[in-house]
């Protein structure tokens, strides 16, 4: 039993009994009836170890961040050295995301048959070895159950973090280390394509993960030395839920599946996304009458109970859809319309960092100063602001035009992350974090897979949209036209072999292209701003959370 938990049985010792007939002590309150104190008690200074392992996890969790994006940059250079088709090379990213989806939710449980530490220890082992394999891959096969495993390993880092940042800091120090690790998520996610980009542009693709190994090691090294707040409770591998654990693994893999492949396929037109989407349909009804009737279940959902928690994530949903959203859209935009190499790119969006990085000294103190909830509404306005200014995009937009946007979206996600993430589990008893935090992952790794499967159909379907609404105009018996072609076609001829008419008509489609894909940027760019909208909507809803950042 934690020592929070145990503190009110030595106390009620300690208490003088009076002189008349002595009444039976009370029995101690089971785990799951815990509630959650008005004020965290005074806790122990953390020590020097208490940092050092803590910073360790926090790097474990910056490097299974990273490498869901990691990769994003080099897909081409992979396909080659795999001999792979341009379709096929897509599954290195979706064997990840599915694995990593698969294995959040599971992660609470785990922490409890095994402990905190060993799980942390054998996953971060198990990401190492399995990002050497992927280095080594020489087919599409293995490279895809080698991402798969690193994808699954990864899944157990990311949530671990949090009951241990929960249980060894208060006050001060928990503020600080609430800002590096909402620094760090949010570098992870933004920088892992310029870091794969100068890698591969470097080195090689397989440096993608071979740069994971020495570091890998290193914090498995450090966190089995120096954390160490649970033990194991082996018990609990009897009543362990495998049926549940199946329907999960079931219902979530193939959500995952439909959600990453279904725009490159016309979702369910297509058979195989129509058949997982039918399977995770029925699997998700199982699962949930499963976890909720089952005495010891894979998940606990009953956590939503709490509704700042439930609020908690739900914000976190909607910020994952807006860092990964940004994250994806923008490079997208500059690779595309732009005709930007990684490092440009790289050197583009690197803005959105350096703000993070700067506002990062002041984050703590106006999170002690202000109410979290008047936090988290600044935070949302600003990101709705900037994605609303980044919707202006023209052909041209670039560093200069970018800018604004791009260091407001920097200051939004350092005022969002943090309160929405005290919100949500800082109001969680101590016995419910491993839980809570499992679930409030998997909300921002939903939130990202949703988001970007939804932005890949509506750009489909806004660019034929837009397509066809333009070339509506685009006669060739209107003068401005036939200016444009007749000018093209003189700079054109005795510079390309053939017809130079031809080749002014091909330019002209490509200008038409162009700018038929530049408005429907700016079309899915502003939806994500109304998802921030309808955050601050709801932000009466939440209740004033319990201050964590005072002793």
């Amino acid at each position: 039993m934690s020592w929070t938990s145990a503190l009110p049985l030595r106390r009620a010792r300690l208490d003088p009994e009076p002189a008349a007939a002595p009444k039976p002590p009370p029995a101690p309150p089971a785990r799951s009836e815990l509630p959650a104190p008005s004020s965290p008690p005074a806790a122990p200074e953390p020590r020097l170890r208490d940092w050092i392992g803590v910073l360790a996890m926090v790097f474990g969790q910056f490097m299974a961040i990273m490498d869901v994006q990691i990769v994003t940059s080099s897909l081409t250079q992979i396909q080659g050295g795999l001999s792979a088709t341009s379709q096929e090379i897509s599954w290195v990213q979706t064997a990840y995301l599915i694995a990593d989806v698969v294995m959040v939710p599971m992660a609470g449980t785990l922490s409890w048959i095994s402990s905190t530490r060993i799980m942390f220890v054998v996953a971060t082992l198990g990401f190492t070895v399995a990002s050497a394999l992927c280095a080594t891959a020489t087919s599409l096969g293995e490279m895809i159950l080698f991402r798969a495993m690193q994808g699954f390993c990864g899944g157990a880092i990311t949530p671990a973090v949090f009951p241990v940042v929960y249980t060894k800091f208060r006050g001060p120090q928990l503020a600080s280390l609430m800002v590096l690790i909402s620094l760090i998520l949010n570098l992870s996610s933004t920088l892992g394509p310029t870091i794969g980009g100068f890698l591969t542009d470097t080195f090689s693709w397989h440096w993608l993960f071979l740069v994971n190994i020495v570091p890998g090691i290193l914090v498995a090294l450090v966190v089995w030395a120096t954390i160490d707040i649970d033990k194991p409770e082996l018990s609990m591998l009897r009543n362990f839920d495998v049926s549940g654990l199946i329907l999960m693994a079931i219902f979530l893999g193939c959500l995952e599946y439909v959600l990453e492949e279904g725009p490159r396929w016309d979702w369910f037109s297509d058979d195989t996304i129509f058949a997982c989407g039918v399977v995770s349909a029925v699997a998700s009804v199982f699962f949930f009458w499963r976890v909720l009737t089952f005495r010891q279940p894979i998940v606990e959902l009953r956590t939503f109970v709490n509704r700042n928690f439930a609020l908690g994530s739900f914000y976190t949903f909607v910020i994952g859809t807006g860092l990964y959203g940004a994250t994806y859209l923008i490079p997208l935009f500059l690779a595309q319309v732009r005709g930007y190499n990684a490092w440009q790119i790289g050197e583009t969006v690197v803005v959105t960092g350096v703000v993070q990085m700067l506002m990062s000294p002041f984050t703590a103190h106006i999170a002690r100063t202000l109410d979290l909830r008047v936090m988290l509404a600044i935070g949302m306005a600003l990101f709705a602001t900037a994605i609303y200014l980044t919707a202006g995009l023209t052909n041209q937009a670039g560093f200069w035009e970018l800018l604004l946007p791009q260091a407001l979206r920097g200051a939004a996600l350092m005022f969002c992350y943090l309160p929405a993430n005290m919100i949500s589990l800082g109001s969680l008893a101590p016995d419910k974090l491993k839980s809570g935090a499992s679930l409030y992952n998997l909300t921002r790794d939903l939130g990202g897979a949703i988001v970007l499967a939804t932005i890949g159909t509506i750009m489909n379907d806004r660019l034929h949209f837009h397509w066809n609404r333009l070339i509506e105009d685009i006669n060739p018996a209107r003068p401005a036209v036939q200016q444009f072609l007749e000018m093209q076609t003189s700079r054109l001829d005795g510079m390309v072999q053939g017809d130079p008419s031809r080749a002014a008509l091909r330019l002209l489609a490509n200008t038409v292209q162009r700018e038929a894909l530049v408005m429907t940027f700016n079309d899915v760019i502003m939806l994500l701003s109304g998802l921030f909208v309808v955050g601050l909507v709801l932000m009466p809803l939440v209740r004033r959370p319990r201050s964590a950042m005072a002793r």
